[in-house]
This record gives C-alpha cells, sequence and structure tokens, in this order.
C-alpha cells in the first residue's frame, strides 16, 4: 500500500435513465451514441466530459484512473484505447449488470488492491480543489460542498440541490451518517450548514468486503451509501473535508449546454 493516493475509480457504468428521458429538450443529435448507451461521460461538450474529470485527477496526482463500465460499453474502450496519453493510465472494470454503485465498486477491487482510491460519479465534474482536499487527507474521507456555494457556482438548480445527500458531521469532523434525499423536516434538524456529497469519496481496502458484505437496499440496489455505514460500524472514520465551491452535474440533456459553456476554457492534458 502506497500512502501518496495515485489512484481513482469513475463510476462509467450508471443507466443515464434520467439522460435518455425526454424532457422537452432538443436532442443533442451528435450526442446519440453515448446518450443512448447511457454513457453519460462520453458526451461531447467540447471533447469528452470524462475527458475534464480525468485530467482533473491527473492535476491532483492521480496516475491510474480505472473506468468501472458494463460490457457493451465498447464507446470507452475505442475512445481511450486510441488515445495518447502521457499523464494518466485508463484501466476498465466490467460490472456485468446494473446493481447498484456498491457492486460497481466490488468490480474495480482488484484495480485497487491494498491502495487507497478516489471514487468518483462520472456525470460530475469536481473542482480541483476540492478533489486536492480529498488526495491530501489521511485514511479515509468524503468532500462535504456548501449548500449555498453549490447554488451558486454549479449548473444545478437549487430544487435539485435540496434532494441530495446530506451529511452529518460529528465533532471530530467526521462522517456520521448520510442522509439520502432528506426530507424538509431532516434539512431543518441538520440545517443549512450541514455539508451535501456529491459522491466524491477517498476509500481505504476496507471498503471492499463492506461492499461485498451488505444487502439489497428497499430500492433493490447494492448501494455505496450503506457500505458506507458498514465499513463506519466495523471501525473506519471517514473524514469530512469541506469545499466551498460548486459541481457540473451531468446528469439530465438540459444540462450539456451549461456545461459545455463552464468547461469552455478548461483546459485538458492526459
Amino acid at each position: 500500500m502506497t500512502s501518496t493516493v495515485t489512484k481513482a475509480v469513475i463510476l462509467a457504468r450508471g443507466l443515464g435513465t434520467r439522460m435518455r428521458a425526454n424532457d422537452g429538450s432538443p436532442d443533442p443529435t451528435h450526442n446519440s451514441a453515448a446518450v443512448n448507451a447511457g454513457a453519460k461521460g462520453m458526451i461531447d461538450v467540447g471533447r469528452p466530459f470524462l475527458d475534464f474529470v480525468i485530467s482533473a485527477l491527473a492535476d491532483v496526482g492521480i496516475t491510474d484512473v480505472c473506468l468501472v463500465i458494463g460490457p457493451e460499453h465498447n464507446i470507452f474502450r475505442d475512445y481511450y484505447d486510441n488515445l495518447e496519453l502521457k499523464r494518466v493510465r485508463i484501466h476498465y472494470a466490467i460490472q456485468a449488470d446494473p446493481l447498484g454503485t456498491a457492486n460497481a465498486l466490488a468490480a474495480a477491487a482488484e484495480f485497487a488492491g491494498q491502495d487507497r482510491v478516489v471514487v468518483l460519479n462520472s456525470d460530475n465534474y469536481y473542482p480541483i480543489e476540492a478533489l486536492k482536499s480529498l488526495v491530501e487527507l489521511p485514511g479515509a474521507g468524503v468532500v462535504g460542498f456548501e449548500r449555498e456555494a453549490l447554488i451558486a457556482k454549479s449548473n444545478i438548480p437549487a430544487e435539485r440541490i435540496a434532494a441530495f445527500a446530506v451529511i452529518s458531521v460529528d465533532e471530530q469532523g467526521n462522517l456520521s451518517d448520510i442522509i439520502e434525499k432528506p426530507s424538509p423536516a431532516e434539512l431543518e434538524r441538520l440545517g443549512s450548514h450541514a455539508p451535501i456529497s456529491m459522491n466524491a469519496w477517498l476509500f481505504t481496502a476496507d471498503i471492499f468486503p463492506a461492499c461485498a458484505d451488505i444487502d439489497k437496499s428497499v430500492r433493490g440496489e447494492y448501494e455505496l451509501v450503506d457500505a458506507v455505514r458498514l465499513a463506519r460500524s466495523r471501525g473506519r472514520s471517514f473524514r469530512v473535508t469541506p469545499a466551498a465551491q460548486g459541481v457540473l452535474d451531468m446528469s439530465r440533456r438540459t444540462d450539456i449546454d451549461a456545461v459545455r459553456q463552464a468547461l469552455s476554457h478548461t483546459q485538458v492534458s492526459l
């Protein structure tokens, strides 16, 4: 195990049902292959969205990135296997069926080995400052985004942010729980200062046994949040590193133009 974090896992297997849904927005015809495949990370926003995510990871010292994809997702291999990469190596792990985020991460266990790994969504662009604070943590942790900063600096409407998972933080600055889709009463109890999780994690190797040992959630999936809770019950602490930045979200067709504009001056180096 190395103390410096050099590996990242990007969960790219998602079904992309919200992206494929007909929400009345113009059909991005040049992105139809990526949209129809549920490969949101390959949507063209000047270049594939994932290029920006991976470049940001490289900026904070990540040298090896594992994309968790489905067996049908040749779109990722066809692109990255034909790129000249100078700063990162791209690896793949196959999630045979879309059985949830914990099941997706479990597919990357061999890639991770005993090393700590950053784990991210494939449809979010995270600010470099937040990623830097994450990889500099000892042990395991999660980025806790300030609600007002997300509202002011993201492309995400406030009503969508209100439904995002909220982190409960103990007196030591560690995660004590995650409340998914919090009710208005829960939000009031936690307070407006409670940080929001955008699924930017740093995990130690003990997350993988936890992923294997959890049961399916009420939604019929193996959820990463449940694996975190189990790992915590077994003694693993998760430091919450605060971030007063925004996150770009690519979960709906209506997000594409805003994300393209926001990234238009961002340099990519892979």
